[in-house]
């Protein structure tokens, strides 16, 4: 049941990593239009080297939460809080997932395809590449607005609208709080279920070791192989 559940739940979870990484710092001065803003992101992105930042992971009833680390050009971790103890780690070759409460590991060698994606929207090209898939709009305009109705907090918010149904999300709106970086992603998919990320406390360029990222999974547990796909050589 375990494998199941992260097996539906994971391929929109990476997505929405791949989203964020490029996108962590931006720029909100001498914007005018969503494509301006946009443009003004993929010109900054490329500057981060590492980051971590609390994150919040909520789909439906159903809400994770942890520490996320990451180090371009695909190096990233999740140490869970809730679920307490579970670790998602991934070199950009194979992504593990302990589950401590089954005594379970996940391993899932990536298929060269998938780790070209996570270097590429990694890079500098990576938000260029949703613009060529999205449109790009803002939802009220420029000006920061209540993240959530009755919230205090501010944000300013884009909607990106799939040009495609090929695409995995049919629409992903970014809201960018006033320290310029992103607060909170919410993406609707095929089958328009709402999968959202709320970041904070972020640390941008921390000079993150690569030793954080290395994970020595339990001897007792049991391993569960490319759960995901086949793998590929």
């Amino acid at each position: 049941m375990v494998v199941t559940k992260w097996k539906s739940i994971l391929p929109l979870l990476l997505l929405g990593f791949l989203i964020l990484l490029p996108g962590i710092f931006l720029g909100a001065q001498d914007i005018l239009t969503a494509a301006n803003y946009f443009n003004e992101i993929s010109q900054r992105y490329g500057k981060i080297q590492d980051y971590e930042a609390d994150i919040t992971i909520t789909r439906g009833e159903v809400i994770m939460a942890g520490k996320l680390f990451y180090r371009t050009p695909n190096l990233l971790r999740i140490d869970f809080t809730e679920p307490q103890d579970q670790v998602l780690v991934t070199d950009g070759k194979l992504l593990t997932i302990y589950i401590p409460k089954y005594e379970v590991i996940m391993e899932q060698k990536l298929k060269r395809r998938s780790q070209a994606a996570l270097a590429t929207m990694a890079g500098s090209q990576g938000l260029i590449l949703l613009q060529r898939n999205y449109s790009v709009a803002y939802f009220e305009g420029p000006d920061p607005t209540p993240l959530e109705e009755g919230s205090t907090e501010k944000a300013v918010q884009l909607k990106l609208t799939s040009r495609s149904t090929s695409e995995g999300f049919r629409q992903i709106n970014i809201f960018v709080g006033g320290n310029g970086l992103i607060r909170r992603i919410s993406a609707i998919t095929l089958r328009y279920e709402e999968l959202v990320y709320d970041f904070e406390d972020i640390k941008v360029n921390q000079n993150i070791p690569e030793n954080r990222f290395l994970y020595d999974s339990p001897s007792y547990a049991n391993v569960y192989s490319d759960f995901l796909f086949n793998a590929e050589e």
